[in-house]
């Protein structure tokens, strides 16, 4: 089953429960997905599906970083209710101590032992791990290893 067939699927469900929050991200998540693809002129892959997600997670994890420092937590509430529905379509994400192994393991396949090597590590952990890891998490690891 295709992403925007779920998210249609899910979207009726949502309705069907009066679910407002599940319903509106879900409007949301098709609108952006819509739109990419009627800017590209043909259907997204995977990737590009999984990128827009992604995206809408880091900004909606901003946003209520924001409202908690405006000190609106019911706002930052929803934010985060908005990102525990959309990581439902993203895989799952590797834990720390499982990123830290991956990336180590790339570390020494790689034979990369210079901070300076840093850009080439990045690439090929968000290569091999797109969508599962976080950046912010993996640059901090990988910024340990080779430094």
């Amino acid at each position: 089953m295709s992403l925007q067939t779920e998210l249609l699927d899910d979207l009726k469900t949502a309705m069907k429960a009066k679910d407002e929050v599940t319903r509106d991200t879900l409007r949301m998540l098709k609108s952006e997905l819509g739109k990419a693809e009627l800017d590209k002129g043909a259907a997204l892959s995977a990737d590009e599906e999984l990128a827009i997600l992604m995206r809408g997670v880091k900004t909606r994890k901003e946003s209520a970083s924001a409202y908690d420092d405006g000190e609106r937590p019911e706002l930052a509430a929803r934010e985060r209710a908005e990102i525990l529905v959309i990581e439902k379509y993203l895989p799952t994400a590797l834990t720390e101590e499982e990123a830290r192994a991956s990336i180590t393991q790339l570390v020494a396949e790689l034979g990369l032992t210079e901070k300076k090597q840093m850009g080439a590590l990045m690439k090929a952990i968000m290569a091999k791990h797109r969508g599962t890891i976080d950046g912010k998490m993996a640059s901090k690891i990988a910024s340990s290893l080779l430094g």
